[in-house]
Order: structure tokens, then C-alpha cells, then sequence
């Protein structure tokens, strides 16, 4: 197989997860139940990005390339538009 596995890059996980603890928990600290809720997304968040590692090593062992994407717009079609 010669075709590129498109697969998000990390940093979308991490965005998100850095936002969720640095500016939404503080903002909802007094709201117990809010607080959970947004604890709970962020382990959700960070069991996606595990399991997408996990993903790449599989991958890697089966000598396929990855390639990581910023947007739905980042197509090796529209990339050598460029």
C-alpha cells in the first residue's frame, strides 16, 4: 500500500486539552458538577490521542506512511496546489 494514512496531528488534542484546563476549569471551578463533566472530557481526550499513538506504531510496523493533518482542507490534492 503506497498511499499516506491521514491521521489529525497532534496538536489539535493538545489545543484543546490545554484550553479546557487552563481557561474552562477556571472559569467553572465553583460549579462542582461542571467541573467533573469538563475533567471527564479531558480524559476522553487524552484516551483519543493515546489511542492514535498506538495507531501510529501499528502503522509504522506495517511500514505505512502517516500524514498528518492540520484541517479537512490539508488533501494531497490541495497541498500541491500550493
Amino acid at each position: 500500500m503506497d498511499k499516506q494514512i491521514p491521521l489529525p496531528s497532534h496538536i489539535h488534542y493538545e489545543l484543546l486539552m490545554q484550553l479546557l484546563e487552563r481557561q474552562t476549569l477556571e472559569t467553572v471551578y465553583s460549579d462542582a458538577r461542571l467541573r467533573s463533566h469538563i475533567n471527564e472530557l479531558i480524559i476522553t481526550l487524552r484516551k483519543a490521542l493515546s489511542q492514535q499513538r498506538q495507531l501510529e506504531e501499528e502503522l509504522q510496523r506495517a511500514n505505512l506512511t502517516i500524514d498528518y493533518r492540520w484541517s479537512l482542507n490539508d488533501s494531497p490534492a490541495s497541498l500541491e496546489d500550493r
